[in-house]
């Protein structure tokens, strides 16, 4: 199934990330939030130049839908790359009160240089960047306890920056979703329009469910146990072993969408995001 290449760069987003620059100047925390299904392809390459020497909180959102063993590769894998990962459900407000407490703490040094020059201590300013629809506006609203920001289970929803009190301690900066400006490895382009991470209009349905099949059947050969046995058997009763995920896609939309394949793929990326699949990572920790 050949059509062009992913990319999706719309303008909104290229006149946020120039806005967001501007503003990065401001802020002495940088909250990088990323898809924990995908948490290497929802990391934007340009972070580490953007966040310099300022202090970085690395959360991973949407814990609730990969296995708990697998979060724990993650953490014993990003701890060994020097990290430590927040993981937070931030539609059920998981994991939130642990990702403020390491916003203050980080920005703590600011306060402490504020107080040695003399200065009263002001609140810590911190900023929510990452791809669209990886959930900054739901972790924003969580950490608020309000609704303050509009979240959507969509891409491109924040189009404004702007600043939000969280508390006396703390000032967030609400961004809208950054991503580059060319995706370079259509692998991650794939993984990121299966997670409804970038917009719909980027990408043919069918190509991508079938590339999700095609994604199963290799976690399902490494897995170890990191991933549900045999999803699209459970969910559909037929097995994907037996086809290519262009093949499944067909087979799947003659017995139960009498032939609509586009409705299959369409049907099959729902189940996917809604969890109704298992809970499955599409990225494992390397080695």
């Amino acid at each position: 199934m050949t059509s062009p290449p992913i990319q999706w760069y719309p303008g909104h987003i290229a006149k946020a990330e120039k806005a967001l620059k501007e503003q990065l100047k401001r802020v002495d925390v940088v909250l990088e939030v990323r898809d924990a299904r995908i948490p290497l392809a929802t990391h934007h390459p340009q972070v580490g130049q953007w966040v310099g020497s300022k202090a970085r909180v690395l959360v991973l959102n949407r814990m609730d839908m990969i296995l708990p063993q697998t979060r724990q590769r993650w953490i014993e894998w990003f701890k060994a790359e020097g990290e430590e990962p927040y993981f937070t459900d931030a539609q059920h407000g998981k994991g939130i009160t642990a990702v403020a407490q390491a916003a203050r703490l980080a920005g703590m040094e600011i306060n402490k240089r504020r107080r040695d020059r003399g200065l009263l201590p002001r609140p810590v300013r911190a900023v929510a960047i990452g791809f669209p629809n990886v959930g900054k506006s739901a972790l924003i609203n969580r950490l608020l306890n309000r609704r303050v920001v509009e979240s959507a289970a969509r891409p491109g929803v924040t189009r404004q920056l702007r600043w939000v009190r969280i508390s006396d301690q703390l000032e967030l900066l609400d961004a809208p979703g950054v991503i580059p400006a060319k995706l370079d490895d259509q692998t991650v382009a794939l993984k990121l329009a299966i997670c409804d991470d970038i917009g719909d209009a980027a990408y043919d349905n069918q190509r991508v469910a079938a590339a999700l099949v095609d994604l199963f059947k290799q976690q399902e050969a490494v897995s170890c146990g990191l991933s549900p046995p045999h999803p699209l058997l459970s969910r559909y009763a037929l097995d994907s072993s037996l086809f290519t995920g262009e093949a499944y896609l067909h087979v799947l939309a003659e017995r139960r969408y009498q032939g609509d394949t586009e409705r299959a793929a369409r049907q099959l990326l729902t189940d996917f995001r809604k969890g109704l699949l298992g809970e499955i990572a599409l990225e494992l920790p390397p080695g």
